[in-house]
């Protein structure tokens, strides 16, 4: 299957797209774009939670071939890392840069120009990572380089920590949506996040954006053009919540729902300070994760994840 052209160049082209982006940073004057919902006046440049004001600060920018391969192909995901976050994971593998705030901020035109470079050097879609606390920035450098011929499918690559009322700003807009669901219970999310309705935030926002876009289309070349990817980082001694959010992608959202089930856990940032976290994720834990993915009846795991399924049960049955 091929799809000619990303939806935003429609609400581009009918005026739409510059609407989104007017409702949106009006709302940077008393900010509720995430679930923090801090209200701070982020247009004076007063800074809540994610410790940003009126502009995007971007760490760097590239071509990225370690995504899942729908998103990477021949030319990378063209993946801008974004600066700052509104989830502040206690064990953040980028903690320098999403709780220090390492990067440089740009402006509107900056940010649509290191899309349109992006999309020259051959990547084959725009994946912003940690956009929660950005839309609006993320809308207004759109609009310039729709302007200047964007055309590439656009990536939402959150920690699922998102408002519903923002991620409806972005219907039509996002092709392809990539949240993490990282915890299931609320006493894990507000000791690693302070965020303890992290898990009814992420039921809900994976509900709107799976309602948006539908499960993952994947054309002709094995690129992914739309859709819901979710990615799920198997930690230690979390397997009865790596259990559950399985359970409800494959029984409330789609059997059909293309997971990234992750082993790829290590002690980060201050994780030594929280036990389990100060260790790896064992080879078995992953092992159960993966059983626990085909026992919920999901049938799309990353083409990585299920290689390594498929030599288990080889093994198993050998």
């Amino acid at each position: 299957m091929t799809i000619s052209e990303p939806r935003y160049r429609q609400l581009y082209a009918s005026g739409e797209l510059a609407a989104r982006r007017d409702a949106a940073l009006e709302q940077l004057k008393e900010c509720r774009l995430c679930p923090r919902a801090c209200g701070r006046n982020r247009v004076a440049d007063e800074a809540g939670f994610c410790c940003t004001g009126s502009r995007a600060k971007v760490a760097s920018y590239s071509p990225h071939f370690g995504e899942e391969g729908p998103l990477v192909g021949t030319g990378g995901s063209g993946t801008i890392f974004f600066s700052n976050c509104n989830l502040g994971c206690v064990f953040c593998q980028n903690y320098e840069i999403s709780h220090l705030g390492e990067g440089v901020e740009v402006d509107s035109g900056q940010l649509a120009a290191i899309m349109l470079s992006l999309e020259k050097q051959g990547c084959h879609n725009i994946n912003f990572v940690t956009p929660s606390h950005l839309v609006p920035q993320i809308l207004a450098s759109l609009v310039i380089a729709a302007e200047h011929g964007l055309s590439l499918p656009l990536v939402y690559n959150s920690g699922g920590y998102d408002s519903v009322a923002t991620l409806r700003l972005l219907d039509g807009v996002i092709d392809i949506y990539m949240p993490d669901f990282k915890f299931w219970d609320p006493a894990t999310g507000m000791r690693y996040t302070k965020a303890p309705d992290y898990p009814d935030r992420a039921r809900a926002a994976i509900r709107e954006m799976h309602r948006q876009v539908g499960d993952l289309v994947i054309d002709d070349r094995g690129l992914a053009v739309q859709g819901l990817l979710v990615r799920h980082l198997v930690m230690p001694g979390g397997l009865d919540q790596t259990g559950a959010i399985l359970g409800f992608l494959a029984r409330d959202i789609s059997k059909n729902t293309y997971v990234n089930v992750m082993d790829q856990y290590r002690p980060c940032g201050r994780a030594d300070e929280f036990p389990p976290l100060d260790r790896r994720t064992s080879r078995q834990e992953y092992e159960q994760a993966l059983a626990l993915a085909r026992e919920a009846g999901l049938i799309r795991l990353d083409r990585r994840e299920w290689s390594r399924m498929l030599y288990q049960l080889a093994s198993v049955d050998g």
